[in-house]
Parts: structure tokens; C-alpha cells; sequence
């Protein structure tokens, strides 16, 4: 296979990987990926996931990287948090939930971060669209509780004062009713007493 018929039969891909090249060309040599890295053609992200070296790196195409890299998963946590308005520092790596062990990629194109949580809270996420593909993102609420549920320190006023999280913007949006419903879920008698503290600094309780 010469790398024009695989960027033809691959266009529509943010990111492949050899099984999908293998599905397209049963037989293909492992090598031809070496050369065209050296080539500049693509880039390794990790072992046996490769993205086309001109491919356009926008938020929206490093959260499907995101989800494929490392499946299951869906972004969560401070990106989620940043996408959603929610802080106000930028995120220097994707952050994300998963059902597997804790992970981390250092790639050519961004760092991503994946953090274990239990299966059971493996949910309360919905599907962006993006070039005719689909991620997979926690919803506003769920954000916020995943982050508070692996961060058991931010547990006083002073912790959500320096956290500098956005209150106005959290109430413009946030279904509380959903949120609530959620944490049931967690089955943490401190975990609820913390968010309660949260949303009665926010007054929404």
C-alpha cells in the first residue's frame, strides 16, 4: 500500500490505528508505518495509534483523539471544567474518566490524562458531533462531581474560594435536580456532605 491510498482510504479518520489500516489491507508491513513518520507523513501517539501529519488540531479533534486513545473514556475533569466555562485557568492537558487504570499519554500533539473511576460511575456523559464524528464529554453536572469526587480535599469555604470556580456561569446552566440525582450514585455520605457545602456557598440549596 503506497501512503496516498491509505490517506484516501483513511480520510475520514482523526485517528487510526494499524487494526484499521489491517482492515483495509489485510497484509500490510508494519514497517511502512516507521517510514512515514521519518517521512513526516504522520505522527505516533501512542503504540499502534497514528494521526496524519496535517491533520487541523482543534479542541474538537483532540477530544475524539481523547476517547480513542484510551478506551473506554470520556472527557471529564478540568477540561471538561474549562470547556464549560467553569474555571478560569487554561488546561494544559486533556483530561478524562475512565473505567481503567489511571494513564497518561505524552504525545507530539498534547498531553492526555485519564483517571480510574469505578464502573458504576461510568456515565452522565452525552455526544458532541465533530466533522461528522462523535465524542463523548460528561455533562456539566457530572464534571463537576467527578472532579469533587477524586479531589476530597476541596472540602471547605476556603477550598472553593481558591478552587476559583465560575458560580455565575455554573447557575446559569446547571440542572440541579440532574446533579443531585447523580451524586446519589456515588454512595458517599462525605462526598454528599461536600457538595451540599458547594452548593449552599453558591446558594442554590
Amino acid at each position: 500500500m503506497q501512503y496516498s491510498e491509505l490517506k484516501q482510504e483513511l480520510k475520514d479518520f482523526v485517528i487510526f490505528s494499524l487494526s484499521d489500516i489491517r482492515k483495509v489491507e489485510p497484509n500490510f508491513y508494519r514497517a511502512r508505518l516507521n517510514e512515514w513518520q521519518e517521512k513526516g507523513y504522520i505522527k505516533k501517539l501512542r503504540r499502534g495509534y497514528y494521526i496524519f501529519a496535517d491533520l487541523k488540531i482543534n479542541e474538537q479533534t483532540l477530544f475524539l483523539i481523547a476517547n480513542r486513545l484510551y478506551s473506554p473514556s470520556y472527557v471529564s475533569f478540568e477540561m471538561a471544567l474549562s470547556y464549560y466555562g467553569l474555571i478560569p485557568e487554561g488546561v494544559y492537558s486533556i483530561t478524562s474518566a475512565s473505567s481503567k487504570k489511571t494513564y497518561n499519554f505524552s504525545t507530539p500533539i498534547a498531553n492526555f490524562t485519564y483517571r480510574k473511576i469505578s464502573p458504576h460511575l461510568f456515565f452522565g456523559y452525552h455526544i458532541e458531533e465533530h466533522s461528522g464524528q462523535g465524542y463523548k464529554i460528561a455533562d456539566m453536572e457530572k464534571a463537576v462531581l467527578d472532579y469533587l469526587y477524586l479531589n476530597p480535599n476541596i472540602a471547605q469555604e476556603a477550598d472553593f474560594k481558591e478552587w476559583r470556580f465560575n458560580s455565575e456561569e455554573f447557575l446559569g446552566k446547571v440542572d440541579i435536580k440532574k446533579m443531585k440525582k447523580y451524586a446519589v450514585v456515588f454512595e458517599s455520605k462525605q462526598f454528599t456532605v461536600r457538595l451540599e457545602k458547594l452548593l449552599k456557598l453558591m446558594k442554590v440549596c
